[in-house]
């Protein structure tokens, strides 16, 4: 197992001293990752944690349940589109290649958007879609171990940040198991 902590830094002593450090100097167990995008209902950061008995920065993301549902409800209703709209699917596929948003057509846009959003409301009412809290662990990761956390809180502070961080790597940490389904107000 040297092999990949040689490559990754974020498995090797000097970088996890690095952000205990930085962790001390902020009074918190983890600092945010501000090379990332922020918000109220998830944030980016990174701690130090055990993993198989060994030290690791974990470069984590968390977000609300609320968050992970619409998000679902948003990558079925683009899917359904795909298949309904085949310029709509090739647009998708070119995009992906270039990594970027490619031009199209306006009034076409507007229709698959309208598309998308009476399925979403469509899986929305027939609670198609249903979230459970959940932490995953991706080892083969180039700074670290990535960690997705995905918590039923209204939103993501500094104090839910504290609670995860400190109940992980103390093996405390309850998941809610429940199956949960939400309605989303529409934006006026």
């Amino acid at each position: 197992m040297s092999a990949p902590s040689a490559s990754n830094p974020g498995l090797q002593p000097q970088e996890i001293e690095k952000i205990k450090r930085k962790c001390l100097e902020a009074g918190r167990s983890y600092i945010i990752n501000d090379a990332e995008p922020q918000g109220d209902e998830f944030a980016h950061f990174l701690f130090v944690g055990t993993h198989e008995g060994k030290e690791v920065i974990f470069d984590s993301v968390i977000y609300t349940l609320r968050l992970h549902h619409s998000s679902l409800l948003y990558e079925m209703a683009d899917e359904k589109a795909c298949e309904q709209y085949p310029h709509y699917r090739k647009r998708r596929q070119e995009e992906e290649e270039a990594g970027e948003e490619v031009a199209g057509e306006e009034e076409w846009d507007e229709e698959v958007e309208l598309f998308k959003a009476e399925v979403m409301d469509e899986l929305e009412e027939n609670e198609t879609v249903k979230v459970k809290e959940y932490v995953q662990i991706d080892t083969d990761f180039d700074y670290g171990y990535a960690l997705e956390v995905c918590l039923n809180v209204d939103e993501i502070t500094d104090a839910q940040i504290e609670k995860f961080v400190r109940n992980f790597n103390n093996g405390a940490l309850k998941l809610d198991e429940t199956l949960y389904t939400f309605h989303h107000e529409e934006e006026e």
